[in-house]
């Protein structure tokens, strides 16, 4: 028996406390009865209906994927561009990535069916550590790279302090190689923080998402995380939470 709440943010749904929210304003059915108790249990039998739709439940499963460039991080494209669930043939479950990676960015991206996790995992209050390298047109100098460290001004408010590290150096094409660590998740940020110091990205690729990494992999494969890997992930996210 879990909670009702829980269930339906597994579901993918809404978030557990969106969930609750539904539940107290009279929105969740169970077994064709409005339920308004926040400790409601149920079993794996019972038919939950939100707004009157039912929820599929699935065993919850959780990968790691190396996404390639030229891959959008969503489930379905207008445009008939190649997604990431398209890299997962045999995969009947619904999954979906969590946050995303723009189309022009490689590295690790995860996916799951899991919707409480990914809720989790999003939000802007945990804070998990995304490590990226880029290779940038130009070399940037070392006052510029700690204007990065300190947060630059975007149009969507400035970004918080990072860590950067200038890797190489190619003065003959003009080009470096610098690392970034975040911990947000603003859209294209780490493009848009170099163009604020004037300098383009050539190539992205996210290498690191707290404490996993894309050893073994190349683009396009993928595995499932271990169930420690997943308990890690679930107390990285509350323990991130007070440190910025």
């Amino acid at each position: 028996m879990e909670r009702l709440q829980k269930v339906i943010a597994h579901a993918g749904v809404t978030s557990r406390r969106k969930a609750e929210q539904l539940i107290l304003e009279g929105k969740i059915k169970v077994n064709g009865i409005v339920v308004k108790e926040l400790g409601t249990k149920v079993s794996g039998n019972d038919k939950i209906e939100v707004d009157g739709i039912p929820i599929t439940r699935e065993e919850p499963v959780y990968y790691l994927l190396y996404k390639p460039r030229e891959v959008i991080s969503a489930v379905s494209d207008d445009k008939g561009r190649k997604v990431v669930t398209d890299l997962f043939p045999m995969e009947e479950r619904r999954i979906f990535p969590i946050g995303r990676l723009d189309y022009h960015t490689s590295g690790l991206l995860l996916l799951t069916n899991d919707g409480e996790l990914a809720n989790l995992l999003m939000h802007p209050k945990y804070n998990i550590e995304k490590l990226y390298v880029a290779k940038v047109n130009g070399i940037p100098t070392r006052e510029q790279l700690t204007k990065l460290e300190r947060g630059v001004n975007l149009e969507d408010g400035k970004t918080a302090p990072a860590k950067v590290k200038l890797l190489s150096v190619d003065r003959k094409k003009g080009t470096s190689i610098v690392q970034m660590i975040i911990h947000e998740g603003k859209n294209r940020q780490v493009r848009r923080m170099f163009e604020a110091i004037g300098y383009k990205v050539q190539k992205l690729k996210r290498e690191r998402y707290g404490f996993l990494d894309l050893k073994g992999l190349s683009p396009g494969d993928y595995r499932e995380l271990t169930p420690h890997e997943v308990k890690q992930l679930r107390n990285l996210a509350v323990t991130q939470r007070s440190q910025y």
